[in-house]
């Protein structure tokens, strides 16, 4: 069996992290290494001594290579995307897609149009914890849901300046932390119709500006019958590192995913009945890579375009609402609303 060969453009600690996951099932080899920075490149060549360093996409791509895993900066995942895919390589993107929901729906056209995998680091569907939740609401031992709260507060803010221009990041705290909660609330529930999407986006306490990006932001929106909240932020004197949080609250009972502690990796998963908590999921649980891993073994089975790619963009449309973007209008030139 040939085992797919893989580039790796952007090899930080995220890029790092999905690579050795990727490298440990078994299912790929490390074809081609890409990253400006030297110590970048040092540190994912102890991960992988054969591969090959190359300066550019476009370098990686004339190798040939079965598929690109992509941990760049946002406002470059789509056009990356795109032109990996349409060099007959499959794709595992960092979040988000796109900048947009029209960005992150020509990704998965190209997919679809060059019949390649698509794959995107949605990782929190793959902790333990939302496995359970999720189990239970589309079993029906959550009865019908009909609200589902959904919290990200991070204690701190990205380190890199382009998080906070518009053009390059496509919006702050929501598009950075809240993508994750909307994928989470739709994902569970089967990917429903959403209506009724309304939000406010605050900057350093006060309405956005044409030009910045929210650090603290709070939506609600229909998704079918069920209504959701969301309230994410960035830098929020929070007394703990983060507070997550996504519950689920049905006619039968209920089911909370939260994280312990204030950590960004320990989640708890509980199901509710009346004042009764059981629990379901604790740590540890090595889930941040998972989504990674489970792509490799997905392209080594089979590097065809999946169907279920088709439901990237939903998130993405979600969040154009919430910033109150006209439909199919680009990133680069949507302006948030107060």
């Amino acid at each position: 069996m040939n085992i797919p060969r893989l580039g790796f453009l952007g090899t930080g600690w995220i890029g790092r992290h999905r690579m050795e996951a990727m490298v440990a099932t078994g299912a790929i080899r490390v074809g081609a290494i890409c990253d400006p920075s030297p110590d970048c490149i040092a540190d994912a060549v102890a991960l992988a001594p054969d591969a090959r360093i190359v300066s550019s996409l476009d370098d990686m791509l004339a190798l040939g290579l079965d598929g690109v895993v992509i941990a760049t900066p946002s406002a470059l995942h789509a056009e990356q995307s795109i032109a990996a895919l349409q060099a007959g390589a499959a794709v595992f993107c960092q979040k988000p897609l796109g900048r947009s929901a029209a960005e992150a729906q020509a990704v998965i056209d190209a997919a679809r149009t060059a019949d390649r995998l698509l794959g995107v680091d949605l990782s929190y569907r793959h902790t333990a914890a939302m496995t359970a939740i999720a189990d239970r609401v589309r079993s029906g031992a959550l009865g019908d849901i009909f609200a589902i709260d959904l919290t990200f507060h991070n204690a701190y803010g990205p380190g890199k300046p382009w998080f906070f221009d518009p053009a390059q990041s496509g919006g702050g705290c929501i598009i950075d932390l809240g993508v994750h909660l909307v994928d989470l609330a739709l994902w569970t529930l089967d990917f429903p119709t959403v209506g009724n999407v309304e939000a406010t986006l605050l900057a350093q306490g006060r309405p956005l500006q044409s030009g910045s990006v929210e650090d603290y932001a709070t939506a609600q929106f229909r998704a079918g019958d069920t209504a959701v909240r969301l309230a994410c932020s960035w830098n929020l004197h929070a007394g703990r590192d983060a507070v997550i949080e996504a519950a689920f609250y049905g006619t039968r009972g209920g089911a909370a995913l939260r994280n312990v502690s204030g950590s960004f990796y320990d989640f708890t998963a509980q199901h509710f009945t009346g004042t009764q908590a059981i629990t379901l999921a604790e740590p540890p649980d090595p889930w941040g890579a998972r989504s990674a891993a489970i792509w490799a073994e997905q392209l080594a089975a089979s590097s065809r375009f999946d169907p279920a790619a088709e439901q990237f963009a939903r998130s993405a449309e979600v969040l154009d609402r919430i910033y109150g973007r006209q439909e199919g209008l680009n990133a680069q030139d949507a302006r948030p609303r107060p």
